[in-house]
Order: C-alpha cells, then sequence, then structure tokens
C-alpha cells in the first residue's frame, strides 16, 4: 500500500465540526476522538454524533455538549494549556496547537496587535476546543498525520452577506478567514451561496492539514460526508473527505517509480532554510534535503531536493517557488527499492507520564536472523523528550528497547 492521502471537498463550506463529521463518517476513531476531548479537563464537554440529512444526503452531524456554566474569552497561551493535557499523540498535539496558533496570528494581524495578546471569543470558545482537538486526533486516527501523508482541498465557499460575531456584524467572508487564506495560500471561492460558509475554525484547520489543490490519484479506501448546523436550499451544508492510498506508491519490497523534485538557489537567507525544508514536506514530500554547490560566479549555493509520489508534484513544486527565491524548479522520475516497513506504537516514561513514540522498522528477509532495522521517529522522540525532561538519546534508547521487548513477547 501508499502513504495515506485525503482530498478535502470544501465547496459547500468547512467548519471545525463538519470536517471532525467527516473524517468520522470515514472511518476516523469516534472514541479516540471523545477521549481526547473527555482529556482537555472540561467537564460537561462531549461529543456524540447523528446520521441526518443535508439538501436531500446523508451525512454525520456532530454534536459537542458543552457545559452550564458561562465561558469565558481565552488567550492563546491559556488555550495551549488545554491542548498540552488533551490526551493525544505528539503529531496530533502539535496539529492542535498549530491550528490555535494560526488562528491567533490571523486575528492578530487582523485587529492589529500580538498573537499572544488576541482575546479568543467564538474560536476559543469549549466547541472550538472540542472540534481542534477532535479533528486532530480523527486525522492522527486515519494516518493523515503521519510521516509521508498528504492532504489536499479544494477552495473554500466562503459564502456571502454577513455574520454576527462578538465584534458585531462582520462581512463575509470574516476579516480572520480571509487573513488565514491569504497567509497558507488556500483558494476562496465566493459564489452564490448566501450566509457564511467558512468559518475561521475550519480554514484555520485546513491551513495546517491541508494544500491547495484538486483531487489526486489515490486508490479510495473511505469517503465521509460531515454536515453543519443549517439546511439552506442552494447547496448542502457540508463537507465531504475522501481518504486513500497515493497511487504509484508502495510499502513493499520491489521497485516502484517516484519523483525527485529540484531547484537551485544561491540568493536565500541561510537561516530560512530549515522553515523551507517544513514547508517542502508538510505539501507532501517524503524527504527532502539541501546539497552545497559552487554555481556561476563562483557563487555558494544549495540545490534543494525533494523525494515525492507523482500525486503531491504539484504541491511541493509550489512549496519551493512559495518558500524560496528560485526562478525554476525542475524534476525526474527514479526508479527506487524498498524494504517492506511497518510502524509500531511503544510507551515511554514512568507510569505516570506515559510518552507514545512510532518506531519505524524496516524487515530484510535476507538479513541473518531475519533482524529488522528500528528507528523512532524523531520527532516523536523530540516532543516526549520535552515532556519527560529527558536527553532526546534517552528516549530513542527506551523507545527501541521498549520495541525489542514487544517484539520478544509476541514471537
Amino acid at each position: 500500500m501508499g502513504e495515506s492521502v485525503a482530498w478535502v471537498d470544501a465547496t459547500g463550506g468547512v467548519a471545525g465540526d463538519m470536517l471532525l463529521g467527516a473524517l468520522l463518517d470515514a472511518g476516523a476513531d469516534l472514541d479516540r476522538v471523545r477521549a481526547a476531548v473527555a482529556s482537555l479537563g472540561v467537564p460537561g464537554l462531549t461529543v456524540d454524533v447523528a446520521r441526518e440529512r443535508r439538501g436531500g444526503f446523508a451525512c454525520l452531524r456532530v454534536l459537542v455538549g458543552t457545559p452550564d456554566a458561562v465561558d469565558r474569552e481565552r488567550r492563546l497561551a491559556d488555550v495551549l494549556e488545554h491542548v498540552e493535557r488533551a490526551d493525544l499523540d505528539p503529531a496530533a498535539r502539535r496539529c492542535a496547537a498549530d491550528v490555535f496558533t494560526v488562528l491567533a496570528r490571523a486575528e492578530a494581524a487582523v485587529h492589529g496587535t500580538a498573537p499572544e495578546e488576541v482575546h479568543f471569543h467564538e474560536v476559543g470558545a469549549f466547541d472550538a476546543l472540542a472540534d481542534v482537538v477532535g479533528v486532530a486526533a480523527a486525522a492522527a486516527s486515519v494516518g493523515l498525520l503521519s510521516p509521508g501523508a498528504a492532504t489536499w482541498c479544494s477552495p473554500l465557499a466562503v459564502g456571502s452577506g454577513t455574520v454576527r460575531s462578538a465584534h458585531g456584524r462582520l462581512p463575509v467572508p470574516a476579516p480572520a478567514v480571509l487573513r488565514i487564506a491569504a497567509d497558507a495560500g488556500l483558494e476562496l471561492a465566493g459564489g452564490d451561496l448566501e450566509g457564511e460558509r467558512t468559518t475561521p475554525t475550519g480554514a484555520a484547520l485546513l491551513a495546517v492539514l491541508a494544500t491547495s489543490g484538486s483531487l489526486p490519484a489515490l486508490r479510495v479506501t473511505g469517503v465521509g460526508v460531515g454536515g453543519g448546523r443549517r439546511d439552506p436550499a442552494d447547496r448542502p451544508n457540508t463537507t465531504r473527505v475522501v481518504l486513500g492510498r497515493a497511487a504509484g506508491a508502495t510499502e513493499h519490497r520491489g521497485r516502484d517509480e517516484v519523483l525527485v523534485v529540484e531547484a537551485t538557489v544561491d540568493d536565500l537567507d541561510p537561516r530560512l532554510w530549515p522553515s523551507v525544508l517544513a514547508a517542502v514536506r508538510a505539501a507532501g514530500a517524503w524527504d527532502c534535503w539541501t546539497t552545497p554547490v559552487v554555481g556561476r560566479h563562483g557563487r555558494p549555493g544549495q540545490v534543494l531536493s525533494a523525494l515525492c509520489p507523482d500525486p503531491v508534484r504539484e504541491a511541493v513544486v509550489q512549496a519551493v517557488f512559495r518558500h524560496t527565491s528560485t526562478f525554476g524548479v525542475r524534476w525526474s522520475r527514479w526508479e527506487r527499492a524498498t524494504a517492506h516497513r511497518r510502524s509500531v506504537r511503544v510507551e515511554v516514561g514512568p507510569a505516570d507520564a506515559v510518552q507514545v513514540v512510532t518506531v519505524k522498522v524496516a524487515e530484510d528477509p535476507d538479513a541473518p536472523g531475519g533482524l529488522p532495522v528500528a528507528t523512532p521517529e524523531l520527532a516523536e522522540a523530540e516532543a516526549a523528550a520535552t515532556a519527560l525532561g529527558w536527553p532526546v538519546r534517552a528516549v530513542c534508547e527506551a523507545a527501541l528497547a521498549a520495541f525489542r521487548r514487544a517484539e520478544v513477547r509476541s514471537s
């Protein structure tokens, strides 16, 4: 099988509860979502689902139960404190934190203040916390936050008219939605749809999870439809999610075809390269790296190389253009041999502060004794090290030891 990929159809709009409903309808783990929301430490905050119809089509509606107590305004630090104690794996926790950071930056730009000083209103409320944490847990449960996974989305239908907010009536699209789209490079579509169809929370979730693009080549494994609160006559108030496996990729030993995307850059501030590599990976590249070169007129530079499947080529190319100063990007098709690989989640740390780390396992049946090569995911090991106060090296060693013990018990 190939890498996990997804496409979000937001031509009917997108909100946090609609995206969560679509992911659950496509096969995400409801129990995992409920556990994550319950762990936020807000008594009375719950997630339920119901089968409903929008525009004559079946959909899954997410119903968030909120406490009777009056909610309060929160700043970014308050929201991130909730996220930090949520029962999420490291990738999902980063996803949720990134979503609220995107929201804070957008609101700060709109109101002319610093992200840390923004008072969250609607997007910091109990139901928004449940939506964001729930989507992060759901996306992780279907593999969309795993290394090599990629998600695309259609243009976001924003609607028209006005919407009521804590700041009074605002025009649609809301200022925060426009700022999020501009910062993330998301495509918007107005059309003749009435009312607010894309919320700031929905836009922020797709800014973190997805790249604008058409439906990629994939083998479909699941389809989900999430319903919104209303049922207007102009278009179904739904968000669709298509889950699948990238066409042309494989996890089994053998040969397959991959793309190598490259650009030569000789005028970029060297301090920016870590953010460039992160952006290219976020666009769907399996891996990317730089190689020092000496170009024309003896100028030192870097060749940026990215390894990716064909369906994400355009997204990777656009990420290179957007985050570097290059005037041209090239690509070529290579053949590669891959070993069978799998991922194993192990626990490290004391019983009262357990952290989960994914161990990548590559097995070579021709090796003596068939011993697998195991490597902990470094990003998850770093997150666990921060939580535990351990050196990263110690987390990696503990993860490998836990993996070996599990292998012995299962043999």
